[in-house]
């Protein structure tokens, strides 16, 4: 079982940036591949980005690529997205989440096993 704990949500302008963390318990970390969703008010949630095992291969939302970048640390058992040039259209809570299939960088919602509790980023006009 795998434990996902995020931070780094904040209240930040249009223009600006933020990194969020996403922090993994257990040792097999490293096996899964990680991805990041958002859902606002109302909405359903969205697939923002995902990342390999390896960290090798990548994948984004058409919304956020070349403003938001994946990355992760399997010495640290984490996950970050980087987000650049924000927009009030960002606002949402954030989750990062778990897939067992480590070559995988699905944007589906349901291939993913595990989820965090999410984090708040509000972006103001």
């Amino acid at each position: 079982q795998v434990q996902l704990v995020e931070s780094g949500g904040d209240l930040v302008q249009a223009g600006g940036s933020l990194r969020l963390s996403c922090a993994a318990s257990g040792r097999t970390f490293s096996r899964y591949a990680m991805g990041w969703f958002r859902q606002a008010l109302g909405n359903k949630r969205e697939f923002v980005a995902a990342i390999s095992s390896s960290g090798i291969r990548t994948n984004y939302a058409d919304s956020v690529k070349g403003r938001f970048t994946i990355s992760r640390d399997n010495a640290k058992n984490t996950v970050y997205l980087q987000m650049n040039s924000l927009k009030p259209e960002d606002t949402a809570v954030y989750y990062c989440a778990a897939d067992g299939y480590g070559s995988r960088v699905s944007s589906q919602v349901n291939v993913y096993d595990y989820w965090g509790q999410g984090t708040q980023v509000t972006v103001s006009s």
